[in-house]
C-alpha cells in the first residue's frame, strides 16, 4: 500500500466511524468537494499535507491522531 492510499483509507475509515460523507468533510474543512474527491480517487490521489491538515481540522483531530493508526504502521519503507 502506498502512503497516498493509506491517507485515503484513513479518511474513509474516519468518515465511516463518524457516519459522515466526503462532501460533509469537504464542507467542514473549508475545501471544495473536487479537492476531496481528487484525493480519494485512486487514479489521482492528489494528496498534500495542507489538505490533510484541513481535513483533520474539519474532523476535530490533530495530525498526530490522524497518523497514529495501523494504516501507517504497516507501510513498507520507501527507501530500499
Amino acid at each position: 500500500m502506498s502512503v497516498k492510499d493509506a491517507v485515503a483509507l484513513r479518511f474513509q475509515n474516519l468518515l465511516k466511524e463518524r457516519n459522515m460523507n466526503l462532501n460533509a468533510l469537504a464542507y467542514s474543512a473549508g475545501v471544495t468537494s473536487s479537492t476531496a474527491y481528487s484525493m480519494m480517487d485512486p487514479r489521482r490521489r492528489d494528496v498534500s499535507i495542507v489538505t490533510i491538515k484541513k481535513f483533520c481540522d474539519g474532523l476535530d483531530i490533530s495530525l498526530g491522531e490522524f497518523f497514529s493508526s495501523p494504516e501507517f504502521d504497516k507501510l513498507e519503507q520507501e527507501i530500499k
